[in-house]
């Protein structure tokens, strides 16, 4: 039996799904999925929302989609808008699977909905702003809050980045759920050994500006938090002030933007059977976009230590793009692809791990987020 492999592409203008078979060589379209009806003032009336994220849960064949309204070129923030949306027939039919997705009475509005990341545990974990974290055990249909989390004592304390408060990247042990650790922005990272009741700070020897944190300071701006486990304990993240390494499951950080045109960027990927084999996409700090508008996506493979920079068949004239949190993922194949979307439209795949790179689909709404599911056809 063949293999399918499905890009599922959030925008803001909903979610869309690329398919094809294990080649990757062409592709079919679908999409914009996963609307909703947006209540503004007393109008109600058909939007395609914004998806911040697009998962799947491959035990249950489940779409996930983390979706907030648009109007014009904003966002809606709040209860009409922000939903997590599910589909268990690939994206033909989408409800709605929000009940509990709140911080109650006297509580904050939760503004979007960043992350989906199911787990093999049977536990759907969201991560939303303000930074908090929310878990289903029903396969998405009721949320309950991660109270430990928010009640850490330095809660008080935590800030925004440029793009609000929030908890946007969820790594969850893939032999024991009760080993769990968010990225947030601006309050760095944080583990809990027991499935999410206490919690401590993980951000020693990460750079805020040029000082780095001491052990147990909340500090700094995750931009990517990912695991590359298969018996280590290692964890990469891409900071708003460097790529990172973790051989001890995030109690130290090394640096290893060494060899990279910017330490600046957002999306991070892992291959998924090779835990040294690491991408980043470098970003000019002030303008966001890729140095000199030449694309390419810089691989590691040795952890970070050398670095080589990969763009065959990527533009390298006027591609002023950027690539953001969710936008870099990689599919399971045995000869595993890496992907990435860009915010002008554009999702480029490499079946061969990064040497060759070409163009999935194109003129797609701005891409904020990248993931894959493959299925038997």
């Amino acid at each position: 039996m063949g293999k399918r492999v499905m890009v599922l592409i959030g925008t803001r203008k909903g979610t869309f799904i690329a398919e094809s078979d294990a080649s990757r060589k062409d592709w079919h379209i679908r999409g914009p999925m996963a609307g909703g009806m947006v209540t503004y003032e007393e109008m109600t009336f058909p939007q395609q929302l914004v998806t911040m994220d697009v998962n799947f849960d491959p035990k249950t064949q489940t779409l996930f989609a983390a979706t907030a309204g648009s109007g014009g070129n904003g966002i809606y923030e709040g209860a009409q808008a922000t939903a997590i949306r599910r589909s268990t027939d690939l994206g033909e039919t989408w409800t709605a699977s929000s009940e509990g997705l709140t911080y109650g009475e006297g509580g904050p509005d939760i503004l979007k909905v960043w992350n989906v990341q199911p787990t093999n545990h049977g536990v759907i974990y969201a991560g939303v702003e303000p930074a908090g974290l929310f878990k289903s055990t029903d396969d998405g249909a009721t949320w309950q809050h991660v109270e430990g989390l928010t009640n850490h004592p330095s809660r008080k304390d935590w800030g925004g980045g440029n793009g609000g408060l929030c908890l946007h990247s969820i790594v969850v042990h893939p032999d024991d759920p009760n080993r769990i650790w968010v990225g947030t922005s601006a309050a760095g990272g944080f583990y809990s050994a027991d499935g999410g009741v206490s919690w401590d700070p993980t951000n020693k020897n990460v750079r805020n500006f040029d000082v780095p944190a001491k052990e147990d300071e909340v500090s700094g701006c995750v931009h990517k938090l990912r695991g590359a486990f298969n018996g280590t304990d290692l964890l990469y993240q891409q900071n708003h002030f460097g790529v990172y390494r973790s051989a001890d499951a995030g109690k130290n950080w090394q640096e290893v933007s060494e060899g990279l045109s910017s330490d600046f960027g957002f999306g991070m990927a892992v291959h998924p059977h090779d835990t040294k084999s690491i991408y980043v996409i470098p970003l000019q700090g002030d303008g966001r976009y890729m140095p000199e508008g030449k694309a390419a996506v810089w691989r590691s493979r040795d952890g970070g230590d050398n670095w080589t920079r990969q763009d065959k068949g990527l533009p390298q004239q006027g591609a002023f793009v950027g690539v953001l949190r969710e936008g870099m993922a990689s599919d399971t194949l045995d000869d595993a692809g890496i992907y990435f979307g860009t915010n002008t439209g554009e999702v480029f795949v490499s079946p061969d791990g990064g040497d060759s790179w070409s163009l999935v689909a194109g003129y797609l709404p701005s891409v904020l987020a990248v993931e894959t599911a493959v299925i038997d056809n």
